[in-house]
């Protein structure tokens, strides 16, 4: 079955132009693909292959050396012998990989049958000179994450494992995609991607009609289809080649250059990378558009692509960047040299800060979050710590070694036996030990057990109260600045998050827990105000959903965030049923954040504290280290 032609599809120009800057120049150092399910990410990608160019290769080399210069560290040469032509290589990484798989392992069968020590290359390997897809990058295991994006950017992958060292070419263009609301990559991570992209499903009927047309027209006959946008994708092909061939000889002017940095500097953006790679995807764009020398526009292209990512902040900055502020920068960049004795040179500088001042004022989250979102700014908590469960690191609450989980390694004593890498460190030893048989000769010292590890995140379930007494502008902004600290430190640890809220007569799960930190940061943000305080059915709501919870996924602790000033006004008898909703809840562990200001307090959300068993801590209080003292000695009491 032929796939989709890329230029079938409809829309998504900025994809589209990111994967086709990527395939002129891999240097870049791939795309990430941000976007809702079903927006055509994976059909994509899949089809960009179909449009790079053919590559030559040596033939019988496993690692797609090219024959006129081929690797000389190449595990298969050297090479004397003709080139043959392939097309470039689509190679898919599953999430649920090993390691072994994507560097490339000890070759077991030559090991048993011949008793030597051979690389048997994995997917890095296979993808040299094409294409490497990864969907769901975002689920992808941190360390393979930093194996791809290392070899993405170094051009090569090093392998140092069971007596195997193999340096070899792999260079790639590196493409991965994901729904930001099945959680998010660390922003180290986010960083090493050189271009981004967000997609959106069409909002226009008549383009979403003409998707359904096309789509339906391609299932009911693949090959007529693809026969009709045959022409397109080979003009698409044609002029990808040309580029690349076109691309070293771009020249990138030393005014270019200060426009990058100027731009790149006033986003404020972290490290070089950022500059870096618009550099190389200016270069890109111009040899895309035929010219030899990179324009203004190309650094504007380039920047839109490059930077998204790398300004924000913090997890619930919006997404994108300031189209104004990146033509200022620009603007500001287009003079060589500042002329100290022409008219207007003293205003340069002023201007130049005063523009910039406005634009991160004008930035979320850079100090007018309250007037935009209703919420001061969030401010970075230190880390909530946990004595985990496994073994692993104290107070890393992602993940730890444990008895079950996913297999990430082996070890030379203790845990499951591995039989695979058992096998591998006793192979090539068989001739040395007089192996006869088809039976195989081990020894005490080729036993290796399996290294698992598990998730021993939190689920930390926020229950706020939304009421009327709650509802003063002053302090709900203090209420939502405290919680956006807390989901900020959960979007850091990959921690779960849910929401309960309460208000007039009900309790209402606002927030399913999800991994998604972004939907928590904007419901709270919608969040509503008003009437009357039904603490209790908060409370019994939050008691249902960490019991649901805690049968679906019982390794993952829960952290109960009661935000109310503890007034219980809803209902018959609401002080009573509250104080009994509490007590069902003795044994989850928990903070209460107090939210009760003014000269005459009555103490309510203290009380609720000792009848939950948890801490109480103030709202002014917040920013200060004691909520994070009182979670690290909960929940250390609690493991």
């Amino acid at each position: 079955m032929r796939p989709y032609p890329f230029t079938a599809v409809v829309g998504m120009r900025e994809l589209r132009l990111a994967l086709v800057l990527s395939a002129i120049s891999p240097a870049i150092g791939g795309v990430l693909v941000r976007g809702e399910k079903g927006t055509a990410k994976s059909t994509m990608v899949r089809a960009l292959a179909g449009l790079l160019p053919e590559v030559s290769v040596v033939e019988g080399c496993r690692f797609s050396c090219d024959p006129v210069a081929p690797d000389p560290a190449c595990p298969d040469g050297p090479h004397t012998g003709p080139g043959v032509r392939r097309p470039a290589r689509l190679v898919e990484l599953p999430v649920g990989a090993a390691e072994d798989r994507v560097v490339g392992s000890l070759n077991l069968e030559r090991a048993l049958t011949e008793g030597v020590t051979d690389y048997q290359p994995g997917l890095l390997a296979g993808a040299h000179r094409g294409l490497l897809y990864v969907d769901e990058v975002n689920l992808l295991h941190d360390h393979l994450v930093d194996t791809l994006l290392d070899a993405a950017a170094m051009g090569r992958a090093t392998v140092e494992r069971e007596g195997v060292s193999v340096s070899h070419a792999a260079r790639f263009v590196l493409i991965g995609t994901m729904n930001p609301e099945e959680g998010e990559l660390r922003p180290q991570l986010l960083d090493r991607f050189g271009l981004t992209v967000e997609v959106a499903s069409s909002r226009d009927p008549e383009e979403r009609a003409e998707v359904i047309r096309r789509r339906l027209a391609y299932e009911a006959d693949p090959e007529t289809f693809a026969a009709k946008y045959e022409s397109e994708d080979a003009s698409l092909a044609a002029e990808i080649e040309t580029a690349q061939q076109l691309l070293p000889s771009v020249v990138l002017t030393g005014e270019a250059l200060r426009q990058i940095a100027e731009v790149c500097a006033s986003f404020e953006v972290d490290g070089m990378r950022a500059d870096i790679v618009t550099a190389r995807a200016a270069l890109a764009h111009a040899a895309w558009a035929g010219r030899t020398e990179v324009s203004a526009e190309d650094i504007r292209v380039a920047a839109r692509l490059a930077l998204p990512h790398r300004r924000r902040r913090n997890p619930f900055d919006a997404p994108g960047i300031d189209e104004e502020q990146l033509d200022q920068a620009l603007r500001d960049a287009e003079p060589p040299e500042p002329d100290d004795d022409g008219p207007g040179s003293g205003s340069a500088e002023p201007s130049e800060e005063d523009s910039a001042q406005t634009d991160r004022e004008q930035q979320p989250g850079a100090g007018n979050g309250e007037e935009r979102t209703g919420a001061g700014n969030p401010f970075r908590a230190r880390v909530f710590r946990v004595a985990g469960v496994g073994e692993g690191e104290r107070g890393r609450r992602s993940r730890a070694v444990t008895d079950s989980g996913r297999t990430v390694g082996v070890q030379p004593q203790k845990g499951k036996p591995h039989l695979t890498a058992t096998l591998r460190a006793a192979a090539p030893r068989q001739r040395a030990r007089g192996r006869s048989g088809p039976g195989l000769v081990l020894r005490k010292g080729d036993l290796r057990y399996a290294r698992r590890e598990g998730n021993e995140g939190n689920l930390v379930l926020f229950c706020v109260d939304a009421s009327g007494s709650m509802g003063a502008k002053a302090r709900m902004r203090e209420v939502k600045a405290a919680v956006l600290s807390l989901l900020m430190d959960a979007y850091q640890r990959r921690d779960k998050v849910g929401m309960v809220t309460f208000r007039a007569a009900e309790a209402l799960l606002s927030l399913p827990p999800t991994i998604s930190v972004e939907a928590a940061a904007a419901r709270l943000q919608a969040l509503p105000t008003g009437g009357r305080t039904p603490l209790a059915e908060g409370l019994l709501e939050a008691a249902r959903v960490l019991r649901v919870e805690e049968l679906r996924d019982p390794r993952r602790r829960p952290l109960l965030v009661v935000v109310t000033d503890g007034r219980a006004t809803s209902g018959p008898d609401a002080v009573r049923r509250s104080q009994q909703a509490a007590e069902l809840l003795q044994d989850v562990t928990s903070v209460v954040m107090d939210c009760e200001t003014g000269r005459m307090r009555l103490g309510l959300a203290a009380e609720l504290a000792q009848r939950l068993g948890g801490e109480h801590v103030p709202l002014g209080e917040v920013a200060a280290d004691s909520l994070t003292s009182a979670v690290k000695s909960r929940l250390r009491r609690a493991a």
